[in-house]
């Protein structure tokens, strides 16, 4: 009987009389987010594509394949009779157009789908500003004649800010995918536990990805051919600052791997049940670093090769996209009270990958 039905069937039953459509777009929220996070994460996987393209780019020294021009080719819109160099250099500007209309769409489809002042709104936005800065600064090494050969002090500074903006990007989109499916707002987000220390872990984790990069243009414009010829062109007083910069990686990445143990025993430092979310990403972030391990010594051994310097490169995005997963989950949790209202927030959806 109607008068037996509970107080939350009662609410449904007369918003279902006075709003037939409320229901089917309630019903329907939760199987929108998953398509809308999918198709973030298939921009987040995009994106890693063309960073590789990139390295492929740098590797081949095709970074003048279309000349000093920019948007242009050698001053035509589309090569006519291209060779290896400019195919390489041009294929990659294309790709990078097709990331920023994903990236428009993924903007648009986020606040299409998703409440005012929403987190994922936030990130996303950034991730648009943030490649629209990777094209400026990508122009501006073309422009500048920053590129193949080119062994100057002003390369080293752009090239640095120019992958340290491209890890930005990364986890702007990472973190886009990631709320996506959640339902917390941007303002929440600087209440998060241990968001300074994450901060700070992500930095020098963020330090080890753009001297690795710089390790490995020094390993193309420096190649030894033994490993003690290597040792020998590191430690050499008057050896150019992109083969010093070298020894600089390793060091970074102990530093860095110290804030993965950290964040490691945080995943699992839980006052009831460990989160499985986070158990299963600290256990594939451990994996992915050993791996990287194990990469890196093999770079080192083989002389950095270009096909290696690829797959390091592969592992090294990977382990990013992770390490910010984990982070977001150790510090904005699926539920955790919130020090403004000591109330829970509302559950998170799992991540949809």
């Amino acid at each position: 009987m109607p008068g037996n039905l509970p107080l939350d069937e009662k609410r449904n039953t007369l918003q279902a009389v006075s709003n037939p459509l409320s229901l089917r777009v309630e019903r329907a929220e939760p199987a929108q987010n998953r398509n809308l996070a999918r198709f973030a994460w298939i921009v987040v996987f995009y994106n890693i594509l063309v960073v590789l393209w990139g390295a492929l780019v740098r590797a081949s020294g095709s970074g003048a394949g279309c000349g000093n021009h920019w948007p242009l080719c050698n001053g035509q819109v589309i090569p006519v009779s291209p060779g290896t160099h400019t195919m390489i250099e041009f294929t990659h500007r294309m790709m990078t157009g097709g990331l920023t209309f994903a990236v428009l769409g993924l903007v648009g489809w986020i606040f299409w789908a998703t409440k005012r002042g929403h987190a994922a709104r936030f990130f996303a936005v950034a991730s648009l500003l943030l490649l629209l800065n990777e094209a400026f600064l990508g122009a501006l090494l073309v422009k500048l004649d920053y590129v193949t050969t080119n062994q100057s002090t002003g390369r080293v500074v752009m090239l640095a800010i120019h992958l340290s903006n491209t890890l930005l990007l990364l986890t702007a989109l990472t973190l886009t995918a990631r709320f996506a499916s959640a339902t917390q707002s941007w303002r929440s987000l600087n209440r998060g536990r241990w968001l300074g220390w994450a901060i700070c872990g992500a930095a020098a984790t963020l330090a080890v990805g753009v001297t690795g990069s710089l390790a490995a243009l020094g390993d193309t414009l420096f190649p030894a051919g033994s490993l003690t010829q290597a040792l020998t062109q590191d430690f050499r007083a008057n050896s150019p600052v992109l083969l010093k910069l070298r020894l600089v990686h390793p060091l970074s990445a102990i530093i860095a791997g110290l804030f993965v143990v950290w964040l490691v025993v945080r995943a699992h430092a839980t006052r009831n049940t460990p989160d499985p979310t986070r158990a299963k990403l600290a256990r594939l972030l451990l994996l992915i670093l050993g791996f990287q391990f194990l990469l890196g010594i093999a770079d080192v051994l083989l002389l950095a090769p270009a096909w290696m310097q690829l797959i390091h490169l592969l592992g090294a995005d990977l382990y990013w996209v992770v390490l910010i997963l984990l982070s977001a989950e150790t510090v904005w949790p699926e539920s955790w009270e919130s020090p403004a209202t000591n109330e829970p927030s509302p559950k998170m959806h799992e991540p949809v990958l």
